[in-house]
């Protein structure tokens, strides 16, 4: 690891010895990888770079981890027929790392144009100017310098502001989340989340033991405002899960009108928002507004991960709160994030060197030519098969067939001809969506997705019910 790490970045060496490690398993039964501490120990390299070769495994389907237990990897022969039984999510992870898939289960914007390149030229040039000797050895809530950039990203107003204090950076954002719902105590409380919701969101709230209350859509995909108030009123709801900007993974936003009611009814039932901000930046549109715009600033925190928008080279996730400080960094120091200074203070310049702000337009511009190029080849190959809104932001549509399908036998029948989907159940904790799925329109340029979206019609056709 020593010698990997003169020419190349510590996680890379990792991540190819972890590669190794699983190739190397000869059982097809699930089987349980070294913890992070003895990896760190093993291979003389700080826990957040065992973290992050985990989270790029983790992906890619390679591994996946269980709540209070580690990661595990369950290797698959070349000529081993796709899984049919088991947990569908773990499912999923095993049919995305079989060689040859085609993925269009991922949420990966930057994937059409990353800040990888930048980013490590920056880190190569801070090491020159910040000497090993001279960077600080741990500093759990991440640098200065880059909790500044971000509190100074989100201040609206004298009002609204925020200081580099209130914001705590971690290893990932699965890592930062398991931290605030440790500190929120919320193992029992109500939850509300908007639905349909990000699994990872979803395992993470289950796992702790949280209530979780769904607040679906309408028939017309827009907000029930009526059965809003009455889960906070009925439910006790501590703490709503929300996000103003187009949300995963049905990529629409609430409108102006809907912010200001949401807000109000908030407040009246004195519930803490938490903010979704994983999509910011990432809408088609300029937006002025936001969801923390509106709501009671006493009782708002938000959080997000820079990897949506830059890359795999920025997996950190971070959390903007204004209170539970003490709680906050005492967690943080327990999970002994050792993040790299360099790296952070890389993504902290392209903040203010406005290298940030042309990436992402860019990339949005990028990101709505695609939307328009998947929205015709839907029209053309699935025509009546499925509907949709047009999505507003990212990388994904959420579909739903017209026809009753069995969508787990769809989702079979695709991994069979080495395409990964995502069913709709797996973005609800109570059943929804049986009719849905996501598809990622961020493909590569050797699969011909026309073709694919022709086995999908012939798959929905075939998945019918009855």
């Amino acid at each position: 690891m020593r010698r990997d790490k003169q020419t190349d970045f510590a996680y890379q060496a990792v991540y190819r010895y972890m590669i190794n490690l699983i190739n190397e398993v000869g059982t097809e039964a699930r089987v349980k990888l070294p913890s992070l501490r003895h990896l760190a120990e093993r291979l003389n390299v700080s826990i957040s770079t065992i973290q992050y070769a985990y989270s790029l495994l983790e992906k890619e389907g390679r591994v996946y981890s269980v709540a209070k237990s580690g990661y595990y990897a369950l290797p698959i022969a070349l000529n081993t027929p796709c899984c049919t039984a088991g947990d569908l999510l773990e499912r999923l992870y095993v049919g995305a790392r079989r060689p040859g898939m085609l993925v269009l289960s991922a949420d990966e914007p930057a994937q059409l144009l990353s800040l990888d390149g930048p980013l490590l030229q920056l880190e190569r040039e801070l090491v020159r100017q910040y000497p090993r000797q001279l960077q600080p050895y741990s500093q759990p809530c991440g640098i200065w310098e880059l909790r500044a950039a971000l509190a100074a990203r989100y201040t609206q107003s004298p009002t609204r502001c925020w200081q580099a204090d209130d914001v705590y950076v971690g290893a990932d954002l699965r890592g930062v989340l398991a931290i605030l719902i440790e500190v929120l105590a919320l193992k029992g409380a109500a939850v509300l989340v908007e639905s349909p919701c990000d699994w990872l969101i979803l395992r993470l709230l289950q796992d702790a033991g949280v209530r979780v209350i769904e607040w679906p859509c309408n028939e017309q995909d827009g907000l029930d405002l009526a059965y809003l108030e009455q889960q906070l009123r009925a439910e006790n709801v501590q703490l709503a899960l929300l996000s103003s900007t187009p949300g995963l993974p049905t990529g629409k936003a609430m409108s102006l009108a809907d912010q200001v009611q949401v807000a109000g009814l908030l407040e009246q039932h004195a519930c803490w928002l938490l903010e979704n901000d994983i999509q910011g930046g990432l809408e088609f549109e300029a937006r002025s507004c936001y969801l923390r715009d509106w709501v009671n600033p006493d009782r708002l925190m938000v959080f997000s991960t820079f990897e949506k928008v830059m890359g795999p080279e920025a997996p950190y996730g971070y959390l903007l709160s204004r209170h539970l400080s003490t709680q906050l960094q005492r967690q943080f120091l327990l999970r002994a994030f050792r993040l790299s200074s360099i790296r952070q203070r890389a993504i902290a310049r392209l903040y203010h060197n406005g290298r940030l702000d042309q990436h992402l337009q860019a990339l949005r511009s990028l990101l709505k030519g695609h939307t328009a190029a998947m929205q015709a080849r839907l029209v053309e190959h699935l025509g009546e098969r499925v509907t949709y809104r047009a999505p507003q932001a990212g990388a994904t549509h959420w579909l739903r067939s017209t026809e009753a399908v069995d969508m787990r036998r769809v989702f079979q029948t695709m991994l069979a001809r080495q395409v990964v989907i995502a069913p709709g159940e797996l973005f609800s904790v109570s059943g929804l969506y049986q009719q849905h799925f996501r598809l990622s329109h961020v493909v590569s340029s050797h699969h011909s997705l026309d073709l694919v979206l022709e086995e999908l019609a012939r798959a929905l056709k075939q998945g019918q019910n009855g």
